[in-house]
């Protein structure tokens, strides 16, 4: 597969975390838009994911995330996914994405959710990054705080998180404070109206879900 390969709308893909070349969560996804400068997935509850089965049953709080990933300790399940209806933005090269969250039962608009991760790759099953733990959350009033920034800081005292990963989450901070200040895209709330297809099925997992496939 080639960059140049591009999804077609209501296509099934994964988002998948990967880490030592295997994936640490899984996300089945319904294509929204895919083109060389923007990709839009949706998720939304009913749709089959994969995470460890420490984080399913404790919760992000009670989670040792890099003790278990290090260690090569995680033992993962399959959960579906429920309460919010994400659409996450990605775009290429960016160490963030861009998520639009809404509960699901109410359709009412959540927040945004700046998620600082490693620029996704394209695959045969679809989209491979990592997850880097710093987020941002910008509520409906365009308030903001941080989340996970402890986490975060532990990461890089562990090394887990590179020095020049951190540069660029630096540089990507500016990028997105300065979108918000502009009320620029995808910050400038052109989502918060848009309904999924109603033709959409439920996002799925294949069976091989957790391939290895460049």
């Amino acid at each position: 597969m080639t960059n140049l390969h591009l999804w077609n709308k209501g296509d099934n893909v994964l988002l998948r975390g990967m880490y030592d070349s295997r994936p640490v969560y899984v996300q089945s996804l319904r294509v929204v838009k895919d083109t060389p400068k923007e990709t839009v997935l949706l998720i939304w509850p009913g749709a089959e994911c994969v995470a460890p089965s420490t984080y399913i049953q404790h919760g992000h709080a009670a989670w040792d995330r890099w003790s278990e990933t290090l260690s090569n300790t995680l033992n993962m399940e399959k959960y579906i996914w429920h309460t919010n209806r994400f659409l996450i933005l990605l775009e290429p090269e960016k160490f963030y994405s861009t998520i639009c969250i809404w509960d699901a039962a109410s359709h009412k608009f959540v927040c945004y959710y700046i998620n600082f991760q490693l620029p996704f790759r394209r695959t045969p099953l679809g989209f491979d990054t990592l997850d880097l733990d710093l987020d941002i959350v910008i509520d409906a009033s365009r308030e903001w705080k941080w989340k996970d920034e402890e986490e975060y800081q532990a990461a890089i005292r562990a090394g887990v998180i590179r020095s020049a990963w951190v540069r660029e989450i630096e540089c990507s901070q500016t990028e997105v404070f300065s979108r918000l200040e502009q009320r620029a895209y995808p910050l400038d709330d052109s989502w918060l109206n848009w309904q999924p297809d109603p033709s959409f099925s439920l996002p799925y997992l294949p069976k091989n879900w957790d391939e290895v496939i460049y």
